[in-house]
């Protein structure tokens, strides 16, 4: 086979066969294939489209890139979440110590941020010390001592989505529905799960920013998930305003700590909850996602999840003095308050504007190659429907790059729309898919 064709015919719409997309995967992983001609690839792809045969070669190939781990030797289910991405969105540092506490298995391998959003791996080495490249059998060890274990791809787990992951951040086809499924899928499937909770984000801080385009993402999550015989459940949640009012690496660590801690942030609260009481019914130990959201509150209030989040940090080298004292972490060179210029109700927030800013802080990648600064982000204060007054505290930006303050916040304020007349607040939960 040849990759210049393969890269044609699927330009030109053509459908790839197995051994065709088997081809372009193994390339890829063994350096046969460079990253440039993935790259006209990948795009390819996000223009014309994979069918459903194509998206489940895709995932099978991805998957079987590397290694599948084997947690048969672990007791109890194994169950994982996986959200779309967003902006502010840290559920998955809330809910993985609240379901390891509720006694069920939840071996997590997560990406990094990808586009506007962030990614749990960059959030979770804001903290000093914190390893997410363990190996293996550290990973099987971590998990066997206290339920919970959070680590990125390793060389041998789906290392063709590493690879494909970090070129789709900067080639503009992250957005593309077979390659966010085979994305998830492999690493999902090649972590030894049971089952899968989804979080599809729909709005403008998501990558589906259309309701249609979620549920099309959603029921291709679904339908991989049941071709591998795993049980699943998919919410699509909303994605209009950040989730929670910290955007940030370090930030998003010091607002689930909060949380963890017993302090309610409405909106994080109710999708985190709700997405951790589905992991628990899925794991057995409630009746129904809403006795696992009742379960997953108990946790919080009697302490038990918080300190399960100190035990996986620890586990995994990080510096849990910063968890218990966060005013200790170092602090950014620049600050800044960004205020209401109008009294009324918060009507829009253009998400994705706000997730670019915090990217140009220095919270995100523009390239590969860039250095995230953990320090780095937004507090974002009101939420669509709130009655805020001229003057009002809307935002505070926090940055080491003094050049980049103003227009951060002239897009910040650009990004929200203000109304005279009262507005709703937004469906938090859209829709459940099973």
């Amino acid at each position: 086979m040849n990759t210049v064709e393969l890269i044609r015919k699927k330009r030109d719409g053509g459908v790839l066969s197995a051994e065709e997309i088997d081809f372009m995967i193994s390339g890829l992983v063994k350096g046969a294939i460079p990253n440039y001609q993935f790259a006209a690839f990948l795009m390819a792809s996000f223009l014309k489209g994979m069918n459903k045969a194509e998206t489940a070669t895709l995932t099978k190939s991805m998957l079987y890139s590397g290694k599948i781990i084997d947690l048969k030797s672990i007791p109890g289910f194994k169950i994982d979440k996986h959200s779309t991405g967003g902006v502010g969105d840290k559920t998955s540092l809330i809910l993985a110590p609240i379901v390891a506490a509720a006694g069920i298995n939840v071996p997590m391998i997560s990406g990094r941020g990808l586009g506007h959003s962030g990614g749990t791996l960059d959030k979770l080495e804001s903290i000093p010390g914190f390893k997410t490249n363990i190996s293996i059998k550290e990973y099987k060890k971590v998990i066997k001592k206290c339920g919970a274990v959070l680590i990125g791809q390793t060389r041998s787990v789906a290392p063709a989505d590493k690879i494909i992951y970090a070129l789709r951040d900067v080639t503009g086809t992250v957005e593309s529905i077979p390659l966010i499924t085979g994305s998830i899928m492999s690493k999902k499937l090649a972590e030894g799960i049971d089952g899968l909770v989804l979080d599809v984000k729909t709005g403008s801080g998501a990558f589906m920013r259309t309701m249609n385009d979620a549920e099309l993402l959603a029921k291709s999550l679904i339908n991989t998930a049941k071709a591998f015989n795993k049980k699943v459940l998919a919410f699509i949640t909303d994605m209009n305003q950040p989730l929670g009012n910290y955007i940030g690496n370090w930030l998003e660590i010091d607002e689930s700590v909060k949380v963890l801690q017993g302090e309610v942030i409405d909106d994080l609260c109710t999708v985190t909850f709700t997405l951790s009481g589905a992991m628990i019914y899925l794991g057995g130990k409630a009746k129904s996602v809403n006795e696992g959201i009742e379960i997953s509150k108990e946790l919080i209030k009697n302490g038990k999840a918080f300190d399960k989040f100190l035990e996986i940090v620890k586990l995994q080298g990080g510096d849990t003095s910063f968890l218990t004292n966060p005013d200790k972490y170092p602090k950014s060179k620049y600050s800044e308050k960004i205020y209401c210029p109008v009294s009324g109700y918060l009507k829009s927030v253009d998400n994705y504007q706000i997730g670019v800013s915090a990217l140009l802080l220095g919270a995100g990648r523009l390239v590969k190659e860039d250095i995230i600064d953990p320090k780095a982000g937004i507090i974002f204060h009101p939420k669509i429907g709130d009655k805020v007054k001229k003057g009002d505290l809307l935002a505070e930006i926090f940055t080491d790059q003094n050049l980049v303050i103003d227009s951060v916040k002239e897009e910040i304020l650009n990004s929200c729309l203000f109304d005279k007349e009262k507005i709703a607040p937004v469906k938090l939960i859209k829709k459940l898919l099973s």
